[in-house]
C-alpha cells in the first residue's frame, strides 16, 4: 500500500480469576504432562460471575482512550464469536463505557476465530478512504466447552484493542493478503447451545489445511520469501497448535522442520496464551503482545500473521516492526493484567462455569467479584446492566 497504516496502540485484559491446569488435572485423574506439554497449556482465565466481553473490551480499550483521546476514533470493530445478543453490537455497549463521541459507527464482526483480523482489514482500508480518521479495533471472547470434555483444557478468556491508524508506532500491515475458505464443520456453536461444539481432528485438519491455502495465495499475490520473516503469529487454540502449525509451513514450502528453528520463529508469541487459554479472536494478537514485549529489537523486521477462524475462514499477512515501537509497548501492565488474576480451585471454577441469567425477564443482580474498571452489574427486563467500578 502507498500509505502507512497499522496498529497504532495495543493493549489488552483477561479475566479475574485463573485455573492452573494443576487444578483440572488433579479432578479428572490426568497426567499433568497431557496439558503442560501435550498442548502446551499451564492455566486458563476464568471471567467473574461479572464479567463478560464487553467488561474485558472496555478494560482492554480504555487505556488506549486515555493515552490517545477519541476525537479521530470515528468507527468501533468488535470481533467476538461469544456474542451477547443477537441483534446489538456489544461494542455499543463499549462506545457507552468509554464515553465515545456520538458521530461514531460501531458494528460486531463474527467468523470464529478471524474475526479480529477481518477487522483490522476492514480498519485499514477505513483508513486509506480517510487518512485522518482512526478505527479501535476490538476482539474479546470468553472460549466456553461443555464441562468434563476434551475441549475444557483449552479454554480462556481475554481482550485485545487495536487503535488502528496512519502513521502506526508499532507495525505497519503491508499487502497483500493470502486468503482462504472453505466450508468445514470442525467447529461450531448453534443458537441454542451455550457451549461450543468440536470436532478436534477435524479443526486441526482443516486448520493445516488452511495454511496452506493461505500461504500459496500469499505467494500467488506477491508477497515476501519465508526466509524474510523474523517471527510468525499464529491463531492459538492451544500453543502446541502453532508449532504444528510453523512445522507444516516449513513442510509444505521444502525447509528443515528443525525444533529451534521453529521455536525461534514462534516460541516468544506462545508466553500469554500458555497461561490464558484460548481466546477465540483475541488469540493471534496477544501473540503479537508476548512477541513485542520480549524479543530484542525487531525494528525494520517483518512478522508473519497466520489468522485461523473455524468453519472455516483464515488470512496471511505481513507487517513490519517500526522505528520507537518499544517506547509504546505496554509491557509492564500487559504482565500485570496476568499477575493479578486469583487463583481459583477446580470447585468453584466450575460454579462459574455453570452460571447463567434466569430467562424470566426480572431483575437479576450479580455478586460483586472483579476488581477491574467495569462490571457486569445485572440483568433487568432483559437488558444487560453494566457500571463503571
Amino acid at each position: 500500500m502507498s500509505l502507512s497504516i497499522g496498529i497504532h496502540d495495543l493493549s489488552f485484559a483477561t479475566g479475574e480469576f485463573v485455573l492452573p491446569h494443576t487444578a483440572l488435572a488433579a479432578y479428572n485423574g490426568t497426567e499433568i504432562g497431557k496439558y503442560h506439554v501435550g498442548i502446551g497449556q499451564e492455566s486458563m482465565s476464568v471471567p467473574a460471575a461479572d464479567e463478560d466481553i464487553v467488561t474485558l473490551a472496555a478494560t482492554a480499550a480504555a487505556p488506549i482512550v486515555a493515552r490517545h483521546g477519541s476525537e479521530r476514533i470515528r468507527t468501533v470493530v468488535f470481533a467476538t464469536e461469544s456474542s451477547i445478543d443477537q441483534a446489538k453490537s456489544a461494542g455499543v455497549y463499549v462506545h457507552s463505557l468509554l464515553g465515545l463521541p456520538s458521530a461514531t459507527r460501531v458494528v460486531e464482526l463474527k467468523q470464529a476465530c478471524y474475526g479480529a483480523t477481518a477487522a483490522l482489514q476492514f480498519a485499514i482500508g477505513l483508513v486509506q478512504r480517510d487518512p485522518a480518521q482512526q478505527v479501535l479495533v476490538i476482539a474479546s471472547d470468553v472460549s466456553k466447552y461443555e464441562l468434563d470434555s476434551p475441549g475444557e483444557a483449552t479454554q480462556g478468556a481475554a481482550a485485545v484493542a487495536m487503535l488502528v491508524g496512519m502513521d502506526p508506532a508499532l507495525v505497519r500491515i503491508e499487502d497483500p493478503s493470502g486468503l482462504f475458505t472453505a466450508d468445514v464443520m470442525d467447529f461450531w456453536r448453534p443458537n441454542y447451545l451455550s457451549t461450543a461444539l468440536v470436532d478436534g481432528q477435524e479443526s486441526i485438519g482443516a486448520y493445516l489445511q488452511a495454511v496452506e491455502g493461505t500461504w500459496k495465495d500469499y505467494s500467488e499475490q506477491g508477497g515476501r520469501a519465508l526466509e524474510e520473516f523474523a517471527a510468525f503469529c499464529y491463531h492459538q487454540p492451544f500453543t502446541k497448535m502453532a508449532y504444528k502449525a510453523h512445522r507444516h509451513l516449513l513442510n509444505y514450502c521444502g525447509y528443515d522442520t528443525d525444533s529451534d528453528a521453529i521455536a525461534g520463529a514462534i516460541g516468544q508469541t506462545t508466553a500469554y496464551n500458555t497461561v490464558i487459554g484460548n481466546s477465540y479472536t483475541a488469540s493471534v494478537y496477544l501473540g503479537l503482545a508476548a512477541l513485542l514485549d520480549q524479543a530484542d529489537d525487531l525494528t525494520g523486521k517483518p512478522i508473519g500473521f497466520l489468522s485461523y477462524g473455524s468453519g472455516s475462514v483464515a488470512e496471511f499477512f505481513a507487517g513490519t516492526v517500526v522505528a520507537g515501537y518499544r517506547e509504546r509497548l505496554r509491557t509492564e501492565a500487559n504482565r500485570e493484567a496476568i499477575a493479578r488474576r486469583k487463583p481459583v480451585d477446580y470447585a468453584a471454577y466450575r460454579e462459574l462455569h455453570q452460571r447463567s441469567f434466569p430467562t424470566d425477564g426480572g431483575d437479576h443482580a450479580t455478586e460483586r467479584q472483579t476488581t477491574g474498571p467495569f462490571r457486569l452489574a445485572g440483568i433487568s427486563g432483559h437488558k444487560r446492566q453494566y457500571e463503571t467500578r
